[in-house]
């Protein structure tokens, strides 16, 4: 194997590191961001609940392209007008605005699907753990809540899949993620091969995520 092709699999390896940092990263934050989310859009305050619909409005109706760009750029505009008034601040790097951005974007989703789960929990179930003589609380979490995990897992796998192949859209903002640096060694190579690797590592990552959704479901299917 020549040499440029060491340096272009080098390269390659440390553009799917990134991607995988950034899928993990996203689903560490978003989904516990998801329950808060989730909590304010069913809260019985109106103020909050309207708030948050909007918020979710937003983010679900803007392209998450978009979103990179002002997550990354806006604080780097404040930065910058603050500092023609001589106070000193510091922007986030590219990285940190990515996973940011990301981890709002899905959050927004997951609660939504969180929504739906525990919407679709029939009311005879808390009326039924109330007889059993459960507090609220511990109707939700040991009646609804195994209920939900077991409805929601289909939607989650999705959406997770789907993150696997959005990790590419940080590149917009210079992250040297996977498909950022296989279309740097194309150009340089002119050679197909980068994009197809690139295109492997994506299936195989996914391959792997609807390999443990499956699994999940298979232990989840005692509820059915």
């Amino acid at each position: 194997m020549s040499e440029k092709y060491v340096k272009m699999l080098k390269a390659m390896l440390n553009g799917s590191i990134t991607s995988i940092e950034v899928f993990f990263l996203t689903l560490i934050f978003s989904v516990p961001l998801a329950l808060l989310i989730c909590g304010g859009r069913m809260s019985r305050a109106k103020v909050l609940s309207w708030i948050t619909r909007i918020f979710l409005l937003i983010i679900r109706g803007t392209p998450l392209m978009l979103e990179l760009l002002v997550v990354y750029f806006g604080p780097a505009l404040f930065v910058r007008w603050l500092k023609s008034f001589g106070i000193e601040a510091t922007s986030w790097n590219r990285f940190t605005a990515a996973i940011v951005a990301l981890s709002v974007n899905y959050a927004c989703y997951f609660a939504e699907i969180y929504r739906g789960g525990i919407e679709s929990i029939p009311r005879g179930q808390y009326e039924a753990g109330k007889v059993l003589g459960y507090t609220p609380s511990q109707t939700f979490f040991r009646i609804i809540i195994p209920q939900v995990v077991k409805r929601i897992m289909p939607a989650m796998g999705n959406e997770v899949i789907t993150l696997v192949k959005d990790t590419a859209l940080v590149s917009v903002i210079g992250v040297a993620e996977l498909l950022m640096v296989a279309k740097e060694r194309q150009s340089a190579l002119f050679s197909f091969t980068p994009l197809f690797i690139a295109g492997v590592f994506y299936f195989v990552m996914n391959w792997f995520v609807t390999m443990g959704f499956s699994k999940l479901e298979k232990k989840l299917s005692y509820y059915n």
